[in-house]
């Protein structure tokens, strides 16, 4: 009998660029930056599209880094000249916090704040937008929204993981980062709003449910008997018995609370992984960034992580170039990548975004950030080696989730390198070796897991 690992599937094709996600919908939507992003871009076009809309594309846009704005105006350059007739709107983070940047473009036609772009009503007025540069802009003041509308969707095209959001927002205020001017403070999702939601996506098929927000570990503090997010994780896993694989985005790990600790050591569908929100290796570095964690801090959690679940594992987001970083502070990056062992690491070259503290100070020569970044990747790729090293020594069978292009990902969220005729779904397999970055398999699949009728997940592209 073929399985969901052997059974052809024809994807529509999908372009792909970096941190660029792009689908095809009665409204079309251009995604950049965050798994936030990808989950608001479904509820985008549910709103648009009980608003009537056709003929339109949205840009989801990041505002992290300078590149992040730059790579949205090209691509919206480009859109333009691909689709002459449609009506392009511009919304997200960068159309939050530089909304005039995006309306001086002759290829836009309207910018909507980040309050706005999920609600039908935004897009029934848009015929009412006029033409000038101030009145394509429709941004509000973020910092007064106070609470997250849950948003309801049935699927996330083009992913064969669903991303459910949680909360919006951040509290804090870190001197490199420009988030909560596009996100505002802290929000949270009721408990029984992100149960239902989850549970509808694996009624629909989805096997794996990653729970993402801007700044996850604060969620609850705002909602009444403030629950935390490991209150929320236990309580997802007890009351949607059918979820087979939970992962959280992005966290900080000094406000993890004992409860989502519980919930790693006791349940395994909770997936073997956390994306850490480092920034840096050097404590006088992290105080100048205005974190809340030290060196210290890290190490202790991942070695705590461990002795839960031995085989855990960990990426991180590096910052390399922060103003005042000498080289001493730097090595102490490169050596938290080894000591911690981080297998999968993002390095973003520091880049000032205009109206943070951490502008203001004196700025490294850009081609020094540069070297810096080129030499934590490099790091980065040691780190990696050495994990898939152990991955491979260990030589067990290891279920995993088949993505598409050839890719699964295992528990632990390694990088299989798997035939590209095998379909999106789980199954178990065994491990070769590796290459480029990536598990290779010894032999055919051990089992399909997937029971008969499992729902395809095809992926996409906005034409």
């Amino acid at each position: 009998m073929v399985g969901p690992c052997r059974s052809r599937h024809r994807f529509v094709g999908a372009r792909r660029g970096s941190g660029v996600s792009e689908t095809l919908r009665p409204v079309k939507t251009l995604t950049f930056g965050c798994r936030l992003n990808i989950y608001e871009s479904e509820a985008i076009s549910k709103a648009a599209g009980e608003a009537g809309l056709s003929d339109t594309l949205v840009v989801n846009t990041c505002a992290v880094t300078a590149e992040a704005v730059r790579s949205a105006r090209q691509q919206i350059r480009k859109a333009r000249r691909e689709n002459p007739n449609i009506r392009i709107v511009v919304s997200g983070c960068a159309a939050q916090t530089e909304p005039e940047t995006f309306a001086a473009m002759p290829e836009v036609d309207a910018v909507i704040g980040n309050d706005l772009k999920t609600r039908a009503e935004t897009y029934r007025s848009l015929p009412d937008f006029g033409v000038t540069d101030s009145e394509k802009i429709r941004v509000n003041d973020i910092m007064s929204v106070r609470e997250t509308a849950p948003q309801m969707v049935d699927s996330i095209e083009g992913h064969t993981r669903a991303f459910v959001q949680v909360q919006n927002g951040c509290d804090h205020r870190c001197t490199f980062c420009i988030i909560p001017y596009g996100r505002g403070n802290s929000r949270s999702v009721p408990m029984g709003a992100v149960v239902e939601q989850v549970g509808k996506l694996v009624d629909n098929g989805y096997r794996e449910i990653v729970l993402t927000g801007v700044d996850a570990t604060s969620y609850g503090a705002d909602l009444p008997g403030k629950p935390t997010l490991g209150r929320l994780v236990q309580t997802v896993l007890r009351e949607v018995p059918g979820i087979e694989r939970l992962r959280l985005s992005s966290i900080d790990s000094i406000e993890v609370d004992e409860a989502l600790m519980e919930a790693v050591a006791s349940d395994r569908r909770f997936m073997p992984y956390l994306h850490l929100s480092l920034q840096h290796g050097d404590n006088l570095i992290l105080k100048r960034m205005k974190r809340r964690h030290s060196r210290e801090d890290a190490l202790a959690f991942v070695e705590a992580m461990r002795s839960l679940r031995p085989g855990f594992a960990f990426g991180a987001d590096l910052i390399a170039g922060f103003p005042t970083e000498t080289d001493e502070h730097f090595q102490r990056s490169l050596d938290l990548v080894d000591e911690a062992g981080i297998a999968f690491l993002h390095v973003f070259p520091y880049s000032p975004r205009p109206g943070t503290p951490a502008a203001r100070m004196p700025q490294f020569d850009r081609g020094l950030i540069k070297e810096r970044a080129a030499r934590l990747r490099e790091a980065g790729t040691r780190s990696l080696d050495r994990h898939l090293d152990a991955m491979v020594s260990r030589g067990a069978v290891h279920d995993v989730l088949v993505e598409r292009n050839g890719i699964a990902r295992t528990e632990n969220f390694t990088p299989v390198r798997v035939p590209a005729e095998w379909r999106p779904g789980p199954c178990s397999i065994r491990i070769a070796g590796h290459s480029d970055g990536m598990l290779t398999l010894l032999d055919e699949p051990v089992r399909d897991r997937a029971p008969a009728g499992t729902r395809e997940i095809e992926a996409a592209t906005w034409r």
